[in-house]
């Protein structure tokens, strides 16, 4: 049974979300992402500016008059949500924590595939894989897998991007638009990550909090990793300190970063405490000029 608790938020999700949807990604969300291809439609009478060699040679000698193909886009797709669910998504320090960001990101581009008659995805993972919503359509649908982001409670703490990648890999045949959600606190990903980006359009969507980027002087203050459970007593009051810990997480953004730069993938960064319309408006605009 879910709680009503779950269910208010869904509610609450939906109705923010959905206004996102129609007011802010109406049209931007189709013509970022391409259909599987061309379809046939008809044949109709050339008109100056056509490409003429789209002409059907055959209905052009039997009438007497040029004719041209027509086709369009076969726009059905096939989204997938890879959301990492490892304890370090149990932190933000500016009024949301990083799963709650993700649950409405999450839902926002469900409720975007839904209303293109798209098919729409869910894999959670940790260490492991969690859990595997199939794609389908649907509002009914599109509610679960926003249910499953606010509901599931995880059995691993680690982050293991490998893993969840080998899986996907696996699962999906045919190619899809993936989200790869995380915050990729993690080992070494790179060899699934080059076969995934070859099998399917992969979008990584990073995940951040700005105190984990810099820390407070606020003097003594015990760190707890959430995935480890590993602790530490760090003096913020010292500036070497907290120098250098905005190097090494500098560091290891940078390494992040090129990595994904190397795989020629777009990436989409999203922050707790602000909104995550503008970076995903942006990406859409992005692909849209692209195409």
């Amino acid at each position: 049974m879910i709680p009503a608790e779950i269910l208010k938020k869904v509610r609450r999700i939906q109705i923010v979300t959905s206004a996102i949807v129609q007011d802010v990604f109406a049209g931007q969300y189709h013509s970022a992402f391409k259909g599987r291809g061309m379809e046939f439609e008809e044949v109709r009478e050339y008109q100056p500016g056509d490409d003429v060699r789209g002409i059907d040679w055959n209905v052009t000698a039997r009438t007497g008059r040029p004719f041209v193909k027509n086709y369009r886009e076969e726009r059905e797709l096939t989204v997938v949500l890879l959301v990492d669910v490892s304890a370090s998504q149990s932190f933000g320090t500016r009024a949301q924590l990083k799963s709650e960001l993700v649950a409405e990101l999450g839902a926002t581009l469900a409720f975007s595939a839904i209303q293109n008659n798209d098919k729409v995805g869910l894999v959670l993972f940790t260490d492991r894989v969690e859990k595997f919503v199939p794609p389908r359509k649907g509002l009914r649908h599109a509610l679960r897998v926003v249910r499953e982001l606010l509901y599931h409670e995880p059995a691993g703490r680690q982050t293991s991007v490998s893993a969840a990648l080998d899986y996907l890999n696996r699962v999906f045949m045919r190619r899809a638009v993936v989200f790869l959600v995380s915050d990729f606190q993690c080992p070494d990903f790179s060899g699934p990550l080059r076969v995934t980006r070859h099998r399917h359009d992969l979008i990584p969507v990073l995940v951040r909090d700005e105190r984990e980027y810099a820390l407070p002087r606020v003097g003594l203050v015990e760190l707890v990793d959430p995935e480890t459970g590993e602790q530490r007593l760090v003096d913020t009051s010292s500036a070497s300190v907290r120098r250098r810990y905005v190097q090494l997480t500098a560091q290891r953004e940078q390494a992040l970063v090129s990595l994904l730069r190397r795989m020629k993938l777009d990436a989409i960064r999203i922050d707790t405490g602000a909104s995550f319309v503008e970076p995903l408006t942006a990406f859409f605009r992005q692909r849209g000029s692209r195409r």
